[in-house]
Order: C-alpha cells, then sequence, then structure tokens
C-alpha cells in the first residue's frame, strides 16, 4: 500500500500497519522518490516536522546541521495515501501532504501561454525553456483542522557560478534554493538582525550573514523566522542566504553552499508554542546570574582598574545601584597574550575583592586574535588552530599585524584550550565572573577560510555558535552548577541562546536615527527566539559632528555644563536619557560607547535625576523581569516581545516599529524624535490599559497621543496585569524582596512571582520557589498560594489600582 521507499531494499521507515491503510510512523523519516528526487518527512514533535529534498541519498538522510539538539520523535504520527496518490503525514498539531510524483498539468505552475515557435526562438537565444535545476515537488502543510500554514511549489539545485568554483580551487559546491507562497495576509518576524528599521519583513531582502559593515549597522544571521499564519521556519544551512519574502506572492529561500534543501516547519497555536518547538530543537535560555538583570556600567574604555575602581565607589557613594563592571578590551601586554598588562592592572584580584564588597561583578573582554609574536601564535599555528586559508597559512584579514587571526574554536581540541586559559589566567586567580567575547562573526570573512569542521562559505554563520559554547561548555563542566554563566557576545546562530549569552547590536553610530532603527532590530532579534538582546546605550561610535553643528531643535537637556563629554554634539545628553529610559525596558541594561565619560552622571546636571530615576525603576522591577525571565527558561520565548506575539488577531499591530510587551503587563513605547515632548500610542485591542504614570485608564483598540516630557516614558499596563516590585535602590546582590505589588483591574489576571539564589543552576534541579499570584476581576480580589512572598499583611504590600485601599485579599 506506500509508494516505494529507497531504492535498493532500504527501508528507511518502519510502520505498523492498521486494517484501515494507516501507517504509525517510527521514529525514523519517511523517505519518498520522485523519479530519482528524495523527499525525506522526519517528525521531532506533534507540532514539528523537518522536510529535506535531494539527489543524494547520504545528504538526505544526513542529521540536520549545527545548532540543533533534539532527536526525532514521531509520536502520533501517521502516514496514508489519498484518493489522488498522494502521501498524507499526520498528527494532533499538523498535517504534510505530498503530491503524487506526476502531476497533472493543471497542477504545474507554468506562466501565459506561449505559441511554440516563441518557444523555439527564446530558447536558441536565451537557454532552456524550463530549468533543469528546479523542481516541481510540491508541498503542503496545513494545523490539524486544515487551516493551510505553508505551501512550498519548487525546490532548486544548482551548481554555483563559475567565478565562485574557481575561487574555490576546483572543489564543486551547489546552490540550493526553495519557493514557497506568500498569501497577502503573511507577515514575517525574525531571522535574527537586520538595522534598517523593519519590524514586518514582508516585501523585504534579508540578507541572512553575519556582517559588520551593514548598512544600518552590523547584521547577524539566525536563520529562523516566524509566520503571522501560526508557524515558524527554521532554515537548516549555515551558508551566506539571502530570503526575499513576499515579492510576486513568493517566499525565496536562496543558500551558496548545500547538498539538500533542509528546513524545520513548527505549528503553533500561538506565537510561545512556536517558540517552544524552537527552545525543543536548539536547546533552553538558560536564566543568567541575578546581577546581569540590573546595571551593567562601561565605556570604551576604562584603561586602568583605577578607573574601574573609581567609578563604581561613586555608585556606591551616590546611592545608585550597580550591578556589573566592564574592562573592555586592549587590556593584554600585547593582542594574544591572555593576559592583563601589569601598569594599568596591577592587582586585578584586589580589584575585584573590592569590587564584590561593594556588591557589583565584572565582565571582562577577552577577544579570539594572536597577533604574531605574541605569547601562544607559533604554537596556535603550529597546530592548526587559527582559521586560515586553504593553504594553511593563518588569515589575519585586512587588520593590522597587532591583531593578527581568529582562534577556530570550531575544533574541539582549540576550544578546550581557550576556555583553560581563560579559567586559569584570568577567572581562577584574579576572580572575574564573565566574559566578554567580542569579534564572534567571526570579524575576519571566512568566505575563503577553513575551519575545523569544513570551508568558511559552506559554515559561514556558525563560528559564534562554536566560541560562545567553548566557554559556557567549559564553565559547566569544570566550575559545575553553583556559577552561572553569562556571555556577551556580538554575533549569534541556532542555539547559541544555549550558551548563557547575551547579543548585542554591535558597534551602533550614536544617533537619532540609530535609537529609532535598534528597537524593530532588537524586536526582531528576541522574535527569532534568542530573549537576550541589548544594545550599547546611547550608540557606541560617535557620529560626525560639523563645526556648526546645531540640533533640529532646541535640545530638552542642557548640556553646557558636560562639554568635556559631549564636544559641539549638544543634544547628546537628550539622546542619551531618551535611550537610558528605552534601556530601562531592554532585557538587559548596559551603557557602553566611545566617550571620555559615560555615567549617569556625565551628563549634566538636568539628565543625572532623570537617568537614577530609570535606574532605579529598573531595580524596582527587578521580580517582574526575573520572574519574566524564568518563563523564558520554561518556554523559549521572549520577553521583549513584538505585539504580533499577545495581539495576533489585531492586523493594526503587525507592522508597528517603535512599541513591544515588556513581559505580559507593559506597553513600551520609546521616544525617537529629538525634541519631541509627545507621541502617538496605539494601545492593541482586546483590553484594557492603564497609564502608568497617570494611572488613566484607556480603552485598546485606539490610538492616544500622550504627553511625554524628557523624564516620561510612555508606558502602558494591561488590564488583569499583576506587577510585584522590588526597592529600587536595593542591589542585586541581596535577595529581592517584595516591597509591594501593584493590580491592574479590567480582567482576571494571574502571575506566577519566580525566586531562587541568582547565582547557581541548582533552579535546574527545583531549588526555586514560585509564588502563584491571581487576580479574581469579578470579586476584585488577589490571591497567593505556593511560597509565601511577603511578610506581613497583604494590604500594606498589595494595592489596586484605581482604589483608595487595597482589596481583601486571602
Amino acid at each position: 500500500m506506500m509508494r516505494k521507499l529507497l531504492s535498493g531494499g532500504l527501508c528507511a521507515l518502519l510502520l505498523s500497519v492498521s486494517l484501515s491503510g494507516t501507517a504509525m510512523v517510527q521514529d525514523a523519516p519517511l523517505v519518498l522518490q520522485r523519479d530519482g528526487r528524495l523527499i525525506s518527512l522526519e517528525p521531532y514533535a506533534p507540532n514539528i516536522v523537518r522536510v529535506t529534498f535531494g539527489v543524494n541519498r547520504a545528504a538526505v538522510m544526513n542529521p540536520p546541521g549545527y545548532g540543533f539538539v533534539a532527536q526525532p520523535s514521531a509520536r502520533g504520527w501517521t502516514h496514508t495515501r489519498d484518493a489522488a496518490g498522494g502521501d498524507v503525514f499526520r498528527s494532533s498539531k499538523m498535517v504534510v501532504r505530498v503530491p503524487p510524483g506526476a502531476l497533472a498539468p493543471d497542477q504545474l505552475l507554468h506562466g501565459l501561454p506561449l505559441d511554440a515557435l516563441n518557444r523555439q526562438f527564446r530558447e536558441k537565444y536565451f537557454g532552456r525553456w524550463k530549468d533543469p535545476d528546479t523542481f516541481n515537488d510540491a508541498l503542503k502543510i496545513t494545523d490539524a483542522a486544515g487551516k493551510t500554514l505553508l505551501r512550498m511549489r519548487t525546490w532548486t539545485m544548482a551548481p554555483e557560478p563559475a567565478e565562485a568554483a574557481q575561487a574555490n580551487a576546483g572543489t564543486k559546491d551547489l546552490r540550493v534554493a526553495a519557493t514557497f507562497e506568500s498569501p497577502a495576509d503573511e507577515h514575517y518576524y525574525g531571522l535574527g538582525q537586520q538595522q534598517q528599521g523593519w519590524m514586518d519583513l514582508r516585501d523585504h531582502e534579508v540578507r541572512c550573514w553575519h556582517d559588520y559593515a551593514a548598512l544600518g549597522g552590523e547584521s547577524v544571521c539566525v536563520p529562523f523566522m516566524v509566520s503571522s499564519l501560526g508557524y515558524g521556519l527554521v532554515w537548516d544551512n549555515s551558508s551566506k542566504t539571502v530570503v526575499r519574502l513576499g515579492f510576486n506572492g513568493q517566499n525565496v529561500w536562496s543558500s551558496e553552499v548545500g547538498d539538500r534543501v533542509s528546513y524545520f516547519v513548527i505549528a503553533g497555536s500561538s506565537a510561545d508554542e512556536v517558540y517552544e518547538g524552537y527552545r525543543r530543537l536548539t536547546g533552553v535560555t538558560h536564566l543568567l546570574p541575578s546581577k546581569v538583570y540590573g546595571y551593567i556600567q562601561s565605556k570604551a574604555i576604562y584603561p586602568t582598574q583605577e578607573q574601574v575602581l573609581a567609578v563604581a565607589g561613586e555608585y556606591h557613594r551616590k546611592h545608585l545601584p550597580l550591578g556589573v563592571m566592564v574592562v573592555d578590551f586592549l587590556n593584554m601586554t600585547k593582542q594574544g597574550n591572555l593576559d592583563l598588562d601589569p601598569a594599568r592592572w596591577p592587582d586585578p584580584a584586589a580589584m575585584n575583592r573590592r569590587l564584590h564588597a561593594m556588591g557589583v561583578d565584572t565582565l571582562l573582554s577577552v577577544w579570539p586574535h594572536f597577533s604574531k609574536g605574541s605569547l601562544f601564535y607559533d604554537m596556535l599555528a603550529r597546530k592548526g588552530w587559527l582559521v586560515h586559508t586553504r593553504n594553511g597559512v593563518p588569515d589575519p584579514g585586512g587588520f593590522k599585524a597587532v591583531i593578527g587571526p581568529n582562534i577556530d574554536t570550531t575544533n574541539p581540541a582549540a576550544a578546550k584550550w581557550f576556555w583553560q586559559q581563560i579559567r586559569d589566567r584570568y577567572i581562577k586567580p584574579y576572580g572575574f565572573d564573565y566574559v566578554w567575547l567580542d569579534e564572534t562573526e567571526p570579524d575576519i570573512d571566512p568566505a575563503k577560510d577553513v575551519f575545523w569542521i569544513g570551508s568558511g562559505r559552506r559554515f559561514y554563520n556558525v563560528y559564534p555558535l562554536f566560541h560562545t559554547a567553548s566557554v559556557y561548555d567549559g564553565f559547566r563542566r569544570d566550575l559545575g552548577d553553583s556559577r552561572r554563566v553569562m556571555i556577551l557576545a556580538r554575533a549569534a546562530y541556532l542555539g547559541a541562546q544555549r550558551n548563557g549569552t547575551v547579543f548585542w547590536s554591535s558597534d551602533i553610530v550614536a544617533t537619532w536615527d540609530m535609537l529609532k532603527r535598534s528597537i524593530p532590530a532588537g524586536l526582531n532579534f528576541t522574535a527569532t527566539g534568542l530573549p537576550y538582546w541589548d544594545t550599547d546605550i546611547a550608540g557606541f561610535l560617535s557620529p560626525v559632528i560639523p563645526a556648526d553643528y546645531r540640533a533640529a531643535h532646541k535640545p530638552l537637556i542642557d548640556g553646557s555644563d558636560v562639554r568635556g563629554t559631549i564636544g559641539n554634539y549638544e543634544d547628546y545628553p537628550e539622546l542619551f536619557v531618551r535611550w537610558f529610559e528605552w534601556g530601562a525596558f531592554q532585557p538587559v541594561m548596559r551603557a557602553h560607547g566611545e566617550r571620555n565619560h559615560n555615567e549617569v552622571w556625565s551628563y549634566g546636571k538636568q539628565a543625572e535625576p532623570i537617568l537614577a530615576k530609570y535606574l532605579k525603576l529598573r531595580y524596582q522591577l527587578l521580580p517582574y523581569t526575573y520572574s519574566a525571565a524564568y518563563r523564558s527558561y520554561q518556554t523559549g520565548a521572549p520577553y521583549m516581545r513584538a505585539l504580533f506575539m499577545d495581539f495576533p488577531h489585531d492586523p493594526k499591530v503587525a507592522d508597528i516599529p517603535d512599541e513591544y510587551m515588556y513581559g505580559p503587563a507593559f506597553l513600551v513605547a520609546p521616544v525617537t524624535e529629538q525634541g519631541a515632548t509627545r507621541r502617538t500610542v496605539y494601545l492593541p485591542a482586546g483590553c484594557d490599559w492603564y497609564n502608568y504614570w497617570t494611572n488613566q485608564r484607556l480603552h485598546g483598540g485606539q490610538t492616544v497621543e500622550v504627553d511625554a516630557p524628557i523624564d516620561t516614558l510612555p508606558l502602558f499596563v494591561r488590564a488583569g496585569s499583576i506587577v510585584p516590585l522590588g526597592a529600587g535602590e536595593a542591589g542585586v546582590g541581596q535577595a529581592q524582596k517584595v516591597a509591594s505589588v501593584k493590580v491592574y483591574p479590567g480582567a482576571d489576571g494571574s502571575f506566577a512571582l519566580f525566586r531562587d539564589d541568582g547565582t547557581s543552576y541548582r533552579y535546574e534541579q527545583g531549588g526555586y520557589s514560585v509564588t502563584r499570584l491571581t487576580w479574581n476581576d469579578a470579586a476584585h480580589r488577589l490571591e497567593h498560594a505556593g511560597a509565601p512572598a511577603w511578610s506581613g499583611p497583604d494590604s500594606a504590600v498589595v494595592s489596586v489600582i484605581g482604589e483608595v485601599h487595597a482589596a481583601p485579599t486571602n
């Protein structure tokens, strides 16, 4: 009853056949043969299936590429044939239909009619009428109710261009592509980081590869896209990939190098169900150390330990909370020596002891470059542990010789050695807490290079996955579960979220335009399934400021008292304040940049109290943020959430680039226009909203204009929300006590308040507590169950917005 499987008698799928003709699928792919072409359908969960097309059996049967950790599971899947002879692959969540090999003419893709003589002339002058490298193996995926999620029409496997083959020194790579239908009402999100200002990726071409020099700011490729129709697509190819979405009613994914077309489809009745599928495929997002959710102070660069201690001491003196101080790059005696220049860092261990006594941890930048003449260069070159050209020569790219080539951490021996040096030269002797892995694209273009795992063209995008894993795996292996990992990295790939990693938007320019573009860049990055992303608050690179520069509008912050910091960039304090306000509602809050000074007191007497206000608000929100982060660990879903995730039935939110949800309660609408003191905000339909600052209640589904003076970030809270708050001045080194709980009535609501030690991985084995807070709107009552969250009467802690006194609770 089944279609013949692989030739040669190989049965790739074991079936238990019932009398009804339905076959129960076992844990092996269903492989269909179509005139020498192979189609593999391999389930990983009831809502996840891997689809592979190819002409080479070994390539089709190989497991997915780098980044994936899940194992196939066909539990609950069945295989049948329909009346037309097509194959139907079904679970409780999705249905995959593959037509028989011989499609009827009216089922094939074709253009408008053209007579035979025209075809003859065109073929003579322009080549074959039909592309011999494109195949009409259609595929349709629906949900269990029959709603179409995805329809693939063709796939392509073609020789690479002649110039590429010549550059590859005779190797013959193939280009692969797949074409899908793009309904007019479908919208797309994710695909890593693009900084051109897009939110909805429809009608855009996404160049999915790591490109430091990309327009607007560095692009980062994570080939996972979420559709508004209720599915996610993970493209299983690590070479340079172009994704064209929506043009002429089609989506085209095209990769430079591949021996098959391979992708995963994740069905989900909600965005979070799609992210649960991504988590299953690529790994969890671990909780970060609790201090990392506070505030990270950085500058390019604090060049001495004296400056680091002075800055931290000033925060302490001013009673301003601080979680982490950063020791940035250029800290070695020579790039690659993996040391600290003793002239500038005479006693790093003592420095860290003093910082720890103030409740402040440290983040140390360790570059992956090794220059000629440095302590380890000759050994690394001899072992082949540096990224090198095809003739074995280490590749320094276009950088000066004092920088040198990258270490090849795709090589497990090199990766282990790199971690051991960090452990034994920085962490154990000096007490540094976390590691900043900069330059992790790698920043030297690997297209003409060779990694240990293979050619740089084939594995163009995977370096950040391996490089961050070298440190994360070493931490977990050598230091056990008692110490949480935090890695700051500049690029990412599928699965890199499982390496305790925070990703940032790279060396962006400090302008109002970049502030505006950064918001959708971050929303699409987190929509890719990597919850931890941040920016250098107020940008890294200074723009070129003309001598006669004047702000477009009168600056809202007078910076005349800090000219030594801002020069003649007169509206920069205003930009810093607006960016800082937004930074308080990023997954991680971190200030950085090329400036003389970069602390909250560095931008003038008018700016300092506003910056202190939002710094303290960040710490007030820690019980809420930390609980939202735990939910990301549980589900894989981000807590910096583009509006499509929570309001899928409101078409107006499909392409709003400058509003988002921070956790389940807060709608954040940053001000991105210089001189603006008001802005419009769309309040999504389906619920009521409260202005956080005034407690005014408003109906959803409308656009409102709100006051936004320089000290006010437009901020709204969804009705039904429960928001636990801590003390804004408490450091996160202390147990974050719940100081108050705000309830916003108008709908039923719930919140899981999560607490643990904040430093270890004991939560993985149940070492934590949860308090379940529930608001019954009809009864106007807050109930709580589980671990006690506060001492004393509820009336001293709980406040219901709009009421003079707290509602009675049990």
